[in-house]
């Protein structure tokens, strides 16, 4: 394919403030491109490591400078010459060279950060735009675009905890484009944010990753809330638009109880409070609505609400390979959240995604809490994913993905993939 002539790296600033990395990769021939990596609140144990400085008395212990150095130093001079023939080629040498199963040694956000700014550098050189070269690791078949879920309300680690449930996410089921599916999220938005300034008294201030985070009585308001925002949109709930929810349970998980609004609840009732929210609101997915090694749980919930709505895996997955295969075999889950900075390499994700789709489980392609303004996730959802997953529609870090999108959109004419649940269309 190309010739890695340099690479180059700079610690930056993500969107909440905390340092990443950005990559710069210049080929032979003089192609240069780079790519930033996001960094993550809520991450799962089995997640590939992040390499900090650790250093106290700078970015308390956040700094990315051993990351950046170890691009600069390390991966720069072991690449510089080198020839690699495919993506895949040049992610088998960053694993090589790290030698870790966990990217602990040169930093996951370090050897991602290379795999994107190549990939993007490659594509260049090729003449493709970057989903073109990514859908080549998977399948170069495009055949539509991923529809959005976009943050509507947040809790949990995104928003200080004043309630459980961290994410609830808005989806329009009968949009075919994005442009469409865009227009119906904003007025939603903006008619909770009204809700949210006569009920509250709060202004228009946002979490982490975009959502509205008012004082909310108990998860059931927040969802509420979201259904009377949609109505108030001129939107039926469950038809036009539904709901999608990012439990992120772990994090409320301890001592082999669920806390939740006051009650210690074991697997099996916290599965029912789980089926009590299905039928009580127009909720179309489930992620992480159980611990992440809460296995026997995760096996009885997806027995339960399989065919009613997506039981969808992030902390428990980590776009592990090893843990989607034994997710499968268990029968644990049915729809995969694939966040490449997880695993630590495009050729990693796309064995994750593809393990996924054999299982006929669609792929939620999703950004991170603390994002940059580079839009690659856009390519990446279109060329790998069923759905993309962003935030909000505030903040420049969400919005440099939609816009990417909508320019993807107007390039291809393609239309959005179907709303999906499990391997079976959804009728809706």
């Amino acid at each position: 394919m190309t010739t890695i002539e340099q690479l180059t790296a700079l610690e930056i600033l993500d969107s909440r403030g905390r340092p990443t990395v950005r990559c710069t990769c210049r080929l032979a021939g003089g192609v240069t491109a780079s790519a930033s990596v996001p960094s993550g609140a809520s991450t799962g144990s089995a997640e590939a490591l992040e390499l900090r400085d650790g250093d106290p008395a700078r970015y308390r212990g956040l700094g990315c400078r051993k990351a950046v150095a170890n691009i600069n130093t390390t991966l720069h001079a072991a690449l510089r010459g080198r020839r690699f023939e495919t993506l895949a080629a040049l992610d088998e040498a960053l694993i090589e060279l790290d030698g870790t199963p966990n990217k602990a040694r040169l930093g996951a956000n370090a050897l991602l950060a290379v795999s994107l700014a190549f990939a993007r550098a490659s594509a260049c050189a090729r003449g493709l735009p970057l989903y073109a070269a990514l859908a080549e690791l998977r399948n170069p078949k495009i055949d539509g675009l991923p529809r959005p879920m976009i943050n509507l309300f947040s809790g949990g680690k995104h928003a200080g905890g004043q309630v459980e449930v961290q994410d609830v996410q808005i989806m329009a089921l009968r949009a075919d484009t994005v442009d469409e599916a865009l227009r119906m999220t904003f007025e939603v938005f903006y008619a909770a944010a009204d809700l949210c300034a006569r009920e509250f008294g709060m202004r228009l201030l946002t979490a982490d990753e975009g959502g509205l985070a008012p004082a909310f009585a108990d998860v059931e308001a927040m969802f509420a809330t979201a259904v009377r925002a949609i109505e108030l949109a001129g939107l039926r709930p469950g038809v036009e638009m539904a709901l999608t929810v990012d439990v992120a349970a772990s994090h409320f998980y301890r001592d082999g109880a669920y806390h939740l609004g006051g009650r210690a609840l074991s697997g099996a009732a916290m599965i029912e409070q789980l089926q009590a929210w299905l039928r009580d609101y127009p909720i179309v997915s489930i992620e992480d609505g159980l611990a992440e090694e809460d296995w026997a749980s995760w096996r009885a919930l997806r027995a339960a609400v399989s065919g009613k709505a997506l039981v969808l895996g992030d902390d428990l997955l980590c776009t592990s390979p090893v843990r989607i295969m034994r997710a499968i075999a268990e029968e644990a889950a049915d729809a995969l959240l694939l966040k490449v900075n997880q695993i630590g390499t495009l050729a990693e994700a796309a064995r994750a995604a593809a393990l996924a789709r054999a299982a006929g489980w669609p792929v939620v392609v999703s950004a991170r809490s603390g994002e940059t303004e580079d839009d690659w996730l856009a390519d990446l959802a279109t060329a790998w994913g069923d759905y993309i997953k962003v935030g909000a529609i505030t903040q420049s870090e969400r919005l440099a993905k939609y816009n990417r999108l909508l320019a993807i959109e107007a390039e291809t004419g393609l239309s959005l993939r179907p709303f999906v649940k499990g391997s079976q269309l959804s009728g809706i």
